[in-house]
């Protein structure tokens, strides 16, 4: 049975008043999954699905940036996705570029794209980093966009450019495989400098990572909702929250 809008209004107020900032994530990832099934219950095309899912994210981020969220990791389009029905990726594609444009209006984050770049349409490209470029000294959190991103690929990219540098620096191979750290290849991922992600937020009832943050999420808590994206709630993200700051972290020990 729903609750009436008045009834979720008062239990999303009690819910984020026993929340304090020092429970709450530093950095939050979220698979952002669930708009082609959302699409299908309502008898909507795929493409009215994405739309929808793109609107739950600048919804999302608003959210992020009243609670001081200070880095968001959203799984946007993965490698795989890129081969998807032709006519289906077009219109996603068009989606995220105008997403971005729209994030860059609102102002409420710092616009990082990672991924393989080089594999996404020139227009997308240039919107992605453009993003980037206006968005440098926005308040709100820092968001990495994940598009054409694969984990094991940013992995395969970092191993890629430590041994480039160490080649530039005329270390041999036997040198650099006695030398290999686990901070060689944390310092050359996509979100290199950045805290890896405290929570990992999966909708539409999915239990698995898909290879997002495979490296940096070693020692994330995940937390796993049946909602689909684009009905995602600002009380389901505040359920979340509070299951997480209801875990006690061990990092292994």
């Amino acid at each position: 049975m729903k609750l009436p809008r008045v009834m979720y209004s008062f239990y999303e107020h009690r819910l984020a008043r026993t929340l304090t900032a020092d429970e709450l994530p530093h950095h939050v990832g979220v698979l952002v999954d669930g708009n082609r099934r959302w699409a299908r219950q309502f008898g909507a095309t795929t493409e009215e699905g994405h739309r929808a899912g793109a609107r739950r994210i600048v919804e999302f981020l608003r959210w992020c940036h009243e609670l001081n969220i200070q880095v968001v990791t959203l799984y946007i389009l993965s490698t795989e996705n890129l081969n998807r029905p032709r006519e289906e990726l077009t219109a996603l594609l068009e989606i995220i570029t105008n997403l971005m444009c729209e994030l860059q209006e609102e102002g409420i984050c710092r616009i990082q794209p990672v991924g393989a770049l080089g594999t996404l349409p020139e227009k997308l490209q240039e919107q992605l980093l453009n993003s980037a470029q206006r968005t440098v000294g926005n308040p709100g959190p820092h968001l990495n966009i994940a598009v054409g991103y694969g984990g094991r690929q940013e992995i395969v990219d970092a191993v890629r450019e430590v041994l480039t540098d160490a080649d530039a620096r005329g270390a041999s191979l036997a040198q650099m495989a006695q030398e290999l750290s686990v901070e060689d290849i944390s310092a050359h991922l996509y979100t290199r400098g950045q805290p890896d992600p405290d929570l990992l937020i999966r909708t539409s009832g999915e239990q698995r990572l898909s290879g997002f943050l495979m490296w940096q999420s070693a020692y994330s808590e995940f937390y796993f909702c049946e909602a689909l994206w684009p009905d995602f709630r600002r009380v389901d993200f505040l359920r979340a929250l509070r299951d997480y700051a209801r875990r006690q972290r061990r990092f292994g020990g």
